[in-house]
């Protein structure tokens, strides 16, 4: 059995001042590669995350989307999490 898994998080930093966006790919629990919003392009850390890194950094599409992600996805949903997570105590 082969397991593949994707996990997206966003770091809040003083409410939307400071945002990260962070994607990570997972194969057989072991991490493969990584999108880090602050670093701006996508990193691998084995031999076929590496050249899977090099192949989708060249494509200016794909890596637009990732940049803008932080827009779209985590700034866009923040109202949304404010009572569960800011207003919680």
């Amino acid at each position: 059995v082969f397991q593949l898994m994707e996990k997206a998080e966003c770091y809040f930093t003083n409410g939307t001042e400071e945002v990260r966006y962070v994607q990570t790919y997972l194969y057989n629990r072991q991490q493969i590669l990584m999108f880090d919003s602050d670093v701006g392009h996508l990193v691998g850390f084995t031999p076929f995350g590496e050249r899977l890194a090099k192949r989708l950094n060249s494509d200016p599409v794909l890596m637009e989307s990732e940049r803008t992600s932080v827009d779209w996805l985590c700034r866009h949903n923040y109202e949304g999490f404010i009572p569960f997570s800011v207003e919680r105590r």
